[in-house]
């Protein structure tokens, strides 16, 4: 990340902008950082975009400061935005989407708002599942048993047991623990987990909800329950693709939209 820029509360944060065109801010979920959605800003900076990628508080080269709120990674949000001439677009992947939704929902100069996947829990088992783990992932951070709670997250996602005993042995794992307690972070940003609908009524920005087709069927009812609670807001199902989107698909999807 080669630009830096100071949030509101004095927090570093580190970014990159690449391409020219109207602006677009793209915003990672849990366990990511900028650098994770570069391949995505490369294909919507083809397509005539500024594209700008950051590491969100906690994580990457950005600085952190105690209390965390979600109220600060929307202020975080604003100041990148502003460093852009004053509007953007937004796209969150996973988690971020539901930051990015936030931002939106709190009056930012947002021009769009897209979001990818944002894992939404739209049956009582998902809710509570959901629960038990941010108590646990809670129980951990706090006993600083990072490597327990990247295991929580890990499981969480579907992933099988030996794949996640093969992940700690691997040379990624400490990178993975490094940054850890910002899966708090994105817990506070997914609340309940249930789709925030009084928020989403208050988006004033035409929102694009996106889902894979290859992906479980509860990912696309989440999606589809995001577009139906904005006022302006739509659902694009990508046929074959899966919560590991190929950015080569998203990123034609993302540019329609955004140009619209």
């Amino acid at each position: 990340m080669g630009l830096k820029s100071i949030s509101r509360d004095g927090t570093s944060l580190a970014y990159e902008s690449t391409g020219d065109g109207p602006a677009v801010v793209l915003v990672s979920g849990a366990m990511s950082t900028g650098a994770t959605l570069a391949p995505l800003a490369q294909s919507l900076a083809e397509r005539r975009f500024t594209v700008v990628t950051y590491d969100r508080r906690g994580r990457g080269e950005s600085g952190d400061t105690a209390p965390y709120d979600v109220a600060r990674e929307v202020e975080d949000l604003a100041v990148l935005i502003e460093a852009v001439g004053g509007e953007a677009a937004l796209c969150g992947v996973s988690s971020g989407g539901a930051l990015a939704l936030e931002a939106a929902a709190s009056g930012l100069p947002v021009r769009q708002v897209a979001v990818y996947e944002t894992p939404f829990a739209v049956h009582e088992g998902g809710r509570a599942a959901w629960a038990e783990y941010t108590e646990r992932l809670g129980e951990a951070l706090g006993q600083g048993r990072r490597g327990d709670a990247v295991e929580l997250f890990l499981r969480l996602t579907g992933l099988a047991e030996e794949m996640i005993q093969g992940a700690r042995q691997s040379p990624m794992w400490a990178g993975m623990e490094a940054v850890a307690p910002s899966l708090a972070y994105d817990a506070a940003v997914m609340g309940d987990c249930s789709v925030p609908r009084a928020r989403l009524a208050s988006v004033q920005a035409p929102l694009l909800a996106i889902a894979g087709g290859a992906s479980p069927a509860w990912m696309r009812e989440a999606a589809q329950a995001v577009a139906q609670a904005a006022p302006q807001g739509a659902y694009r199902g990508l046929e074959g693709q899966t919560h590991m989107v190929e950015p080569q698909v998203l990123g034609p999807v993302l540019a329609e939209f955004f140009g619209a």
